[in-house]
């Protein structure tokens, strides 16, 4: 069934870009004669690489170039669809500055964004502070988007969502950015049990000039099409060097994500007492408060994501999963 709702989204997808890219012109002559808009200085665009490299059970990596957008939230004439607003970030990361959104927007009918990062700021009087970040993490096949804090010098989370049929879901995610600037980084590693760091992916972007900020739909023409079709073919290069196929969690564990949540929490036992100090606070079942500030502060959340297309976004579909999120966490 998943297979066949993969294939009517190909084809979907592939029929209403198409019909979308002839209209593209047409869309930027009219702007052209009807408005001097100016630059839009809500947003920032990068451009830059994407690389994945697995070590283990066989080596497999690749690279291709990406272009993304940095949104400020408070600033943005329109909400990005099917993401969270300022005032959600803000209530959940506990943050009262502004707030960016490091997303591909959606472009020519299809949206593709296994990553997406809110970027969380402190102020105190004329200085802001990056404090926290907020990872938004999409498995486009299996339609699931998870959401989780964490901390943009360096962390280790618990994974929560099956985004490969070639991972299980036993290791742990190395997460770790910068401060949007000039350049850009984000890099992940895969933290395994028995595989060991045996896995990572990188983000390298640099600022791009304001000159193309004018009309972004050319500027993201078939990007979301090109991360996916990247991501589907290097799938079938995994499959072809025999890599084990592992099936969606659901189907055999139905409680994956409370387990998720448990190794979270034994992670962040770990953090903020050391591994040995907090065996034995769990052994004797013993809590103290910064316990429990430490284990409760990732607020690790799942919803279900939209399918790739994207032919309309109203407001409620816009505001709907934030006001989800903070429902489920207060």
């Amino acid at each position: 069934m998943e297979l066949l709702y993969l294939i009517c989204s190909i084809l979907s997808t592939a029929v209403t870009s198409l019909l979308l890219s002839l209209l593209l012109p047409c869309r930027y002559i009219i702007r052209r004669i009807c408005t001097t808009r100016a630059s839009d200085d809500s947003v920032v665009l990068y451009e830059g690489t994407v690389w994945h490299e697995r070590r283990r059970p066989v080596h497999h990596s690749f690279h291709y170039s990406v272009r993304y957008a940095l949104i400020d939230l408070d600033a943005a004439a329109h909400a990005p669809p099917n993401h969270l607003s300022a005032d959600a970030i803000r209530h959940i990361s506990k943050t009262n500055g502004p707030v960016f959104l490091l997303t591909i927007p959606p472009s020519v009918g299809y949206e593709q964004n296994p990553l997406s990062i809110y970027y969380c700021y402190d102020v105190e009087g004329s200085t802001r502070t990056l404090k926290k970040c907020i990872a938004e993490v999409t498995n486009t096949p299996w339609g699931e988007r998870v959401t989780f804090l964490f901390n943009p010098n360096s962390d280790l989370v618990a994974k929560p969502l099956h985004v490969s049929p070639f991972m299980d879901m036993h290791g742990n995610w190395s997460m770790k950015t910068n401060e949007p600037a000039e350049n850009l980084h984000v890099i992940i590693s895969v933290q395994h049990p028995k595989l060991g760091n045996y896995f990572t992916a990188s983000l390298t972007a640099k600022r791009v000039g304001s000159s193309v900020s004018r009309d972004y739909s050319g500027f993201f023409w078939l990007m979301p099409h090109k991360v996916a079709l990247w991501i589907y073919w290097h799938a079938l290069k995994l499959w072809w060097k025999n890599v084990a196929f592992i099936q969606h969690p659901r189907y055999s564990n139905p409680k994956y994500r409370e387990e998720a949540l448990l190794r979270d929490e034994g992670i962040s036992y770990c953090q903020a007492f050391g591994s040995n100090e907090a065996k034995i606070l769990k052994a004797e079942g013993r809590a103290f408060e910064s316990m429990e500030k430490t284990t409760k502060n990732r607020l690790i959340t799942w919803r279900d994501a939209p399918w790739p297309w994207c032919w309309i976004h109203t407001q409620e579909s816009i505001e709907e999963p934030g006001a989800e999120y903070i429902h489920k966490n207060q």
